[in-house]
């Protein structure tokens, strides 16, 4: 009999996103897409996503991802989505040979900002095109300019109610018992998903709690996008005062904004940043054994303007240090010269990063010691 197991994956790209979550029931999701790799630059580390995301569904005899999240709309999230996904408002975008998106999830400032460009102008104007059709979408929170937005395109905003999600829910459609995953939405929030015609994506980005269950162990998983401080510092606030504080552990925590110190604090620190009390309070939740993941270009060895930041990424060491766990970047992994994607799988023994030991010249696939995870 097969052992209960998900699986989460982790890509080098650089300073970019993407986590595809593959279900032991068979549904696979993709947190952003954001493909880098330069072709014709031999020096070019960073994955070819894309291959590496067909080789996947085609093993599975797959041409769809089940639910594919842009968290939001900034380039690291979506680069080069619109050339490979089949998207359903424009012929043009049908090509025959495109990944198909079942579910589309994304905050609503994906679908009420005014003024976006290029790949993200495309994404909006498919979420809209879901959104007034009324299927393949979820939207998550509800600020009024969404309402504003619907009721200008003709619709009735209690048409669409079941489409939307606010934080403090769990997702429609996923459920510890029959998929093995419940997704807690933790932002945006109404007030911070959008102001009118002048969006902040970060403060409006898509953060969740997967707390997979496989054998009677259960893992959480926090996904971050680019989350900064202050958002972290109100998500604690109102997570600690609903006394939902469980929510809010973490086995495996994919880092906001590629190991940035805006994440912990707006002081960067000269040697590590001392993250604000809420921050700081989020980190003492990760579970022994933990998994930190830095979706970032490799840790610089001095201070830059641009992340990752060595002080930023001092504190998460320590931080993974105190509770016996690791810190892993994924343009390190499995070695700075040839990084390659990070597997972890969630089992009945929690999740457990798969390793390439190098033996008499041949790579053999191996396991870490597992994450403790939580006895459901």
């Amino acid at each position: 009999m097969e052992t209960a197991m998900h699986q989460a994956t982790f890509f080098p790209l650089g300073n970019a996103d993407t986590c595809l979550l593959d279900l032991e029931c068979g549904k696979k999701l993709l947190f952003d897409f954001a493909h880098w790799e330069d072709a014709e630059d031999d020096k070019d580390l960073r994955i070819d996503l894309g291959a590496a995301l067909r080789e996947d569904l085609e093993k599975d005899e797959r041409d769809s991802f089940d639910v594919v999240a842009f968290t939001h709309l900034d380039d690291d999230h979506i680069h080069g989505a619109t050339d490979f996904f089949y998207l359903e408002h424009a012929k043009k975008y049908q090509d025959t040979d495109r990944i198909k998106i079942n579910e589309l999830w994304v905050p609503a400032a994906a679908i009420v900002e005014e003024g976006v460009k290029d790949e993200a102008n495309v994404i909006r104007a498919e979420a809209r095109h879901r959104l007034k059709q009324g299927r393949g979408i979820r939207v998550f929170s509800r600020p009024d300019a969404l309402k504003e937005w619907l009721e200008n395109a003709d619709l009735d905003p209690a048409s669409r109610q079941h489409l939307i999600t606010d934080a403090g829910q769990t997702v429609p459609g996923f459920t510890k018992q029959k998929h093995g995953v419940e997704f807690f939405v933790h932002s945006p929030f109404a007030k911070t998903a959008a102001d009118g015609s002048m969006v902040q994506r970060n403060p409006a980005s898509l953060v969740m709690q997967a707390s997979l269950l496989a054998g009677g162990c259960e893992t959480k998983l926090l996904l971050s996008a680019d989350t900064t401080h202050e958002i972290w510092s109100e998500i604690v606030g109102v997570t600690c005062y609903k006394k939902r504080e469980s929510r809010l552990a973490w086995d495996i925590f994919k880092l906001p904004h590629h190991c940035s110190y805006k994440s912990l604090s707006p002081e960067k620190g000269k040697s590590k940043t001392t993250p604000v009390d809420n921050v700081q309070w989020l980190l003492d939740q990760g579970l022994s054994g933990a998994l930190i993941v830095s979706s970032s270009e490799t840790i610089p060895g001095a201070d830059q303007k641009q992340p990752p930041h060595f002080q930023a990424a001092a504190k998460y060491k320590e931080t993974a240090g105190n509770i016996d766990g690791e810190f892993v970047v994924t343009m390190e992994h499995p070695k700075k010269t040839a990084p390659d994607k990070l597997i972890v799988e969630i089992g009945p023994d929690g999740a457990k990063r798969k390793k390439e030991i190098i033996a008499g010249g041949a790579a053999i696939t191996g396991s870490t010691a597992p994450r403790a995870g939580m006895d459901a």
